[in-house]
């Protein structure tokens, strides 16, 4: 057995800067908007325009724009006739208007409606192009793609032929609806297939939210142009859990998402707050970030700014628990050389993160005098089987000072 002195901190003063740098520039309040459960569109004259889930004049979901300095403008209020509560976010059409769908709405069935495909313009005129009647699929939850072909592809959650695990589609400018593909057997996701992103290759990429195969706790596919379906992940908690937003191709080639829970299963009740993710196309994830809550929780679809920077939302946690307007951007830093020890406060509690050695045991002390020699032990993690390992310590919030320490086996 040897040592390895890992970090020695103060708890109630210290924190440790990260290459990702989180900025909330607005909230919603419900009047401009509440929950968005989507990403963030950029628009030709260089703002966002984005969707939320409910809130409004009707509490039946928005569409708004928002800069880059946090200004939000309201430009539809949905209120059931018009299509009703937008999951998704918007797609940019060769026009120049936004394509996107709304949850509910129009085909009225139970008061609720199967969903909308519509487009509306940057001063706020809606058209619906499609109601979905169930036999055709029903409930999109996820967004529009453009396709070379210049329309548009996308998934319904529910409806279809079979057993109604949701299609994927086609749909023109003037609202011509095909469908392509239909999840009959619940084999690459049970519900709430994600939006489809266009690869280099030609074939198109998304999540779903649960799958059969795997943990249950979703997905990242790869669909081709004639419906042929293979999973590249299952995400099995750690490295997230329940992806719900669609994925964002970046300028190095790889897709970029999102899980809405997962990540530091040690928060959250054991669900997490969520994370980023990179992908590539043979289907290695890597976990950039997992959220703690205040800096936001439940992230949706990532936007790629002009900036090279990320752009998105989190439909709750930041300061009023409401949701957050957030910017992930990277720093050209050296990675912490293994093993390390760091530590920031998350809501006044301590929060320690180990990068080590997958494999190796570590055993993580504690003291409240660097003068005393005894440290007191607090966590043994054995057989480290994930890198970054994050932990709060309860016992530490109040303290004038406290110290961290890890040692290796």
């Amino acid at each position: 057995m040897r040592t390895f002195l890992l970090a020695l901190i103060f708890a109630t003063s210290g924190f440790i800067a990260s290459a990702q740098t989180l900025q909330t520039l607005c909230s919603f309040n419900g009047t401009n908007g509440a929950n968005p459960y989507a990403g963030l569109t950029l628009g030709n004259d260089g703002n966002f325009y984005g969707t939320t889930y409910s809130g409004g004049s009707s509490n039946r979901g928005t569409v708004f724009q928002v800069t880059t300095n946090g200004a939000l403008t309201v430009l539809v209020s949905f209120n059931g006739t018009n299509g009703a509560n937008p999951y998704a976010g918007l797609t940019l059409g060769n026009d120049g208007n936004f394509y996107g769908t709304t949850y509910y709405g129009t085909t009225w069935e139970g008061g609720s409606g199967y969903g909308t495909v519509f487009k509306v313009t940057t001063n706020g005129t809606l058209t619906t192009l499609v109601s979905f009647n169930g036999t055709d699929g029903s409930y999109p939850f996820a967004g529009l793609t453009l396709g070379t072909d210049g329309n548009f592809y996308g998934t319904t959650s529910q409806g279809g032929w079979g057993i109604s695990y949701g299609t994927v589609f086609r749909v023109t400018t003037n609202g011509t609806l095909t469908t392509l593909v239909s999840f009959n057997n619940g084999t690459y996701g049970g519900e709430a297939p994600g939006a489809l992103t266009l690869g280099d290759d030609g074939n198109l990429y998304g999540t779903t939210e649960d799958s059969v195969r795997g943990n249950g706790y979703g997905t990242v596919f790869q669909v081709t142009t004639n419906g042929t379906l293979t999973a590249l992940v299952y995400f099995d908690g750690a490295d997230g859990l329940f992806p719900e937003a669609p994925l964002t191709p970046g300028n190095d080639g790889n897709f970029y998402g999102t899980t809405s829970q997962g990540g530091n299963m040690n928060l959250n009740n054991g669900f997490g707050f969520g994370t980023i993710f990179q992908v590539t196309t043979n289907g290695t994830l890597t976990t950039l970030v997992s959220f703690n809550g205040t800096n936001g929780a439940g992230p949706d679809a990532l936007t790629l700014g002009n900036n090279g920077n990320f752009y998105g939302t989190t439909h709750s946690g930041g300061v009023s628990n409401s949701g957050t307007f957030f910017r992930l951007s990277f720093s050209p830093v050296v990675p912490p050389t293994l093993p390390t020890l760091t530590l920031q406060l998350w809501l006044g509690y301590p929060l320690l993160t180990l990068y080590g050695i997958l494999g190796d045991t570590y055993t993580i002390q504690y003291t409240t005098n660097l003068a005393d020699q005894n440290w007191t032990p607090m966590l043994i993690v054995p057989n480290l089987s994930i890198s970054p390992f994050q932990m709060i310590d309860p016992a530490g919030i109040g303290q004038t000072a406290r110290f961290y320490r890890a040692l290796q086996q």
